[in-house]
């Protein structure tokens, strides 16, 4: 069995723009040093929305040298970037944008949850990558709910839905730079299962609803993360009440990270050159 380093408690949540009110589980700078590939990750907790006339969101902001993937489990979510990407994503959509060399990029809720109002949940986590393709094009993938694999799991425990990596025959639909297992676990109530994990590997457990019985001897609750040592593979979870759990695994990228703000690179001078870049105006003709 994989042996458990830590379980981290979510702090306050804070607000992003002014539509997404947000926990951060682990960033660049904390946590998140001991989580490669992974850097960040934000949890917008249920959260309900009167009906508005003007969609809540986040303006226009940058990023450069990682991916976000941003998983919608209630609400409606429009957004659009600088290559003229953009559109709408709802309930078990999953909006993986590439950054890479650099792109600008908002999100607000849709006009049509906007107008009726509603709850609005949703995850937004920070992939990093490799020295080698943190310049590249900026690119970006729609997998739909409908796209993504969905495995029963033994006895009626649940199901996996396989964003990235493979689990029970599923592939996820996922393109990723490095190899990344992304799983969103739904387990019934005294559901008990085995997953697997890779040796060497990064692995981290977010639950995001419930409680749930890690390896028969830890507790981990709604807002906690769960981190394990890379050796070994075997994770048993039982719920202790429908829960839903966000399984992270990935190869570790053996590089340093230097991060400020939406720019995460190799060096303190490439961080430079991104915020010199960002203000000439190079974001939006990069892209373009």
């Amino acid at each position: 069995m994989k042996k458990i380093l830590g379980v981290y408690s979510a702090p306050r949540p804070h607000w992003v723009g002014d539509g997404f009110p947000v926990r951060s589980l682990f960033g660049y700078d904390g946590l998140g040093r001991h989580l490669s590939p992974f850097l960040l990750l934000d949890h917008a907790a249920p959260t309900s929305f009167p009906p508005a006339a003007r969609p809540r969101g986040v303006g226009r902001h940058p990023h450069r040298g990682f991916e976000t993937v941003t998983v919608v489990y209630q609400g409606e979510v429009e957004h659009r970037d600088s290559t003229g990407a953009g559109g709408l994503i709802g309930p078990g959509d999953v909006q993986w944008m590439t950054a890479a060399g650099g792109i600008l990029h908002e999100e607000f809720h849709s006009r049509a949850f906007t107008e009726r109002g509603g709850t609005m949940e949703m995850v937004q986590l920070w992939v990093n990558l490799p020295a080698r393709d943190k310049m590249s094009e900026p690119g970006y993938q729609t997998l739909l709910d409908a796209q993504i694999p969905s495995i029963d799991l033994p006895d009626g425990a649940g199901r996996v839905r396989v964003i990235a990596g493979e689990y029970g025959g599923g592939k996820g639909p996922a393109r990723t730079h490095t190899p990344i297992d992304m799983w969103d676990i739904r387990l019934a109530q005294g559901g008990h299962a085995r997953f697997d994990g890779t040796p060497g590997h990064t692995l981290a457990l977010v639950v995001l609803r419930g409680t749930v019985l890690v390896n028969g001897e830890t507790v981990a609750r709604e807002g906690q993360l769960v981190h394990f040592e890379r050796d070994g593979t075997g994770v048993t979870l039982e719920a202790n009440n429908d829960a839903v759990v966000l399984w992270l695994a990935g190869e570790p990228i053996d590089e340093p990270v230097v991060g400020y703000g939406p720019f995460v690179m190799n060096t303190q001078a490439e961080i430079q050159q991104a915020i010199d870049d960002y203000n000439a105006g190079r974001f939006e003709r990069a892209a373009a």
